[in-house]
């Protein structure tokens, strides 16, 4: 375990040291608010659930943000207890207001992920956008350093799998909304 955060935090030092700068230091907070508490995609959710040709799709985003929240939230980030990044006294100052949960998995990366994979397996037009989305937001967790690369890996694949559950508990087709 010890190899594994010294490889997280090598990772987080690099994107810290190399990749800062003004424009991704207000870019970056703005795409991780679009993740909170599954914002944006709740939103997505909720529109197509109004369209008679994607309400299957809305369903399968809210299915999958429920599970998100069961697996992610209420059983694995407890069950881990991981300590955030900022914790280690390495970053003293964060762009973003400190999370009071813990680190693993990363909820916003799971829950945009499992949005993506949805949307996705509905339609790749909708899809392609929103896994752009959902990497853009996943790489904002590790930028504003309240996320570990494991934690957001984690996360990518956990929301992968639960937006399969939920396409296939909601008898979502590939390519038919």
């Amino acid at each position: 375990m010890e190899t594994i955060l010294q490889l997280d935090t090598a990772v987080l030092d690099w994107i810290h040291r190399y990749m800062s700068c003004g424009f991704l230091d207000h870019i970056m907070p703005l795409l991780s608010f679009l993740g909170n508490k599954g914002g944006l995609w709740i939103g997505t959710a909720a529109v197509l659930l109004f369209c008679n040709r994607h309400r299957k799709t809305g369903l399968a985003m809210l299915v999958s943000l429920g599970l998100c929240l069961v697996i992610g939230n209420l059983i694995l980030k407890p069950l881990v207890g991981r300590a955030r990044p900022f914790e280690g006294g390495a970053m003293t100052t964060l762009l973003i207001e400190a999370p009071l949960d813990f680190s693993f998995p990363s909820g916003h990366t799971m829950t945009s992920f499992a949005s993506a994979g949805v949307l996705l397996a509905a339609d790749k037009r909708l899809g392609i956008p929103a896994l752009c989305m959902a990497v853009l937001i996943a790489f904002s967790r590790l930028y504003l350093y309240v996320h570990y690369p494991t934690d957001v890996l984690a996360g990518a694949v956990l929301g992968l799998v639960v937006s399969f559950v939920s396409c296939r508990l909601c008898r979502l087709k590939p390519g038919k909304q």
